[in-house]
Parts: C-alpha cells; structure tokens; sequence
C-alpha cells in the first residue's frame, strides 16, 4: 500500500479533506494530511484566500517542503487546489516524489523534473482556476519534460468533491475517489 501525504486546499484542513484521507486509510494506505495553517480553516472562498494570503505563498511552500521532510521516497503527492499546486511544487525540487494526484488543481510548469514523474490531475470543467487552455499547455509542457500526464474533468465546480461547498458535485466526486484509489494503488 501506498504512503501518501495530502495537502490541504486553501480553506484549511476541513473535514473534506480528513474524510478523503479516512477513506484511503480504510484500503490500507498511510495518508498524511499536513496543516499548512496551523489549525485555521475557512468558511467561504473570500475567508480561504485572506488566510492563504496572509501566511504567503513562500512560507506556505516552507510549511509544505518541512512536512515532508522525513517522508520516504516514493510517497505520493496528493492535494486538494492550493494542496494541488503545493505538491506539485515540492516534486519540482524534490527527487523522492515521482506521483502526484492533483485534484482540483495544478501550478507552473517547472524548468526540469527531478525524476521522471506519473501525474494524475482531476479539475472541474470551465474551472477559472485551471482554465481548458492552462490545463493543456500544462499538460504538454510536463509531457515534454518526461511526465506520463493524465487529465480528467468533471461536471460540478472548483472544489466539486468537497460536500460542505456549494462546489460540490456527488456523481463527479464518486468518480474521482475510485479513479484516485486506483492510482494509490498501482
């Protein structure tokens, strides 16, 4: 079974978020879900972005890089939205992390990548926050640096799989969890 760490979206650490971690605990991976706020949550997207905003992009890629410092190689990089993009980030530096599951996000395209890596992205459709044309160039760009990229898109909105928000889609966010175990446990 995989071990696998799960980065928070920028709401904080809610019981979405502890419940999908829950979920891949029961099929026997060892999941991690690290608080990149210390505790804080939000409950509204204007609340979340204050609160990313406030701590900073580069002290909350600080807070990322420090949780994974003694996690051993080949665990997985998972994360919701902002959780997305802080995975993506730490792989880009770190050559322990080769598998990400990117769900409702995605960040810059690194230079080079430290190892070859195995991507799974899951986004809603039209999503403003990772656009159709983003998402491609994102895609082909990671391609060409040697990453086996698979994109799926989903009806619902931004954070489609998180039943407190009104974001939520239950059918799409159905499909995401079994795509996602089965990437745990390839």
């Amino acid at each position: 079974m995989a071990d696998v760490v799960l980065f928070h979206s920028a709401y904080g650490l809610r019981p979405a978020v502890r419940t999908l971690a829950r979920a891949w605990r029961r099929e026997g991976h060892h999941v991690t879900t690290p608080d990149l706020y210390d505790g804080k949550t939000a409950a509204t997207l204007d609340a979340a972005l204050s609160l990313r905003d406030a701590i900073g992009r580069d002290e909350l890629l600080r807070r990322a890089r420090a949780s994974v410092a003694r996690a051993r190689p080949g665990t997985i990089l998972a994360g919701l939205s902002l959780g997305a993009s802080m995975a993506q980030r730490v792989a880009a530096s770190d050559e322990r992390f080769s598998r990400l599951l990117l769900l409702h996000g995605i960040a810059e395209v690194p230079t080079r990548l430290p190892v070859p890596w195995t991507v799974e992205a899951h986004v809603a459709e039209g999503d403003r926050w990772a656009p159709p044309e983003e998402l491609e160039s994102w895609r082909r760009a990671l391609t060409e640096l040697g990453a086996r990229v698979e994109v799926s898109v989903y009806t619902g909105g931004h954070l489609f799989t998180d039943t407190e928000l009104p974001d939520h889609d239950p059918v799409s966010a159905a499909r995401v969890r079994a795509r996602a175990l089965l990437f745990l446990a390839s």
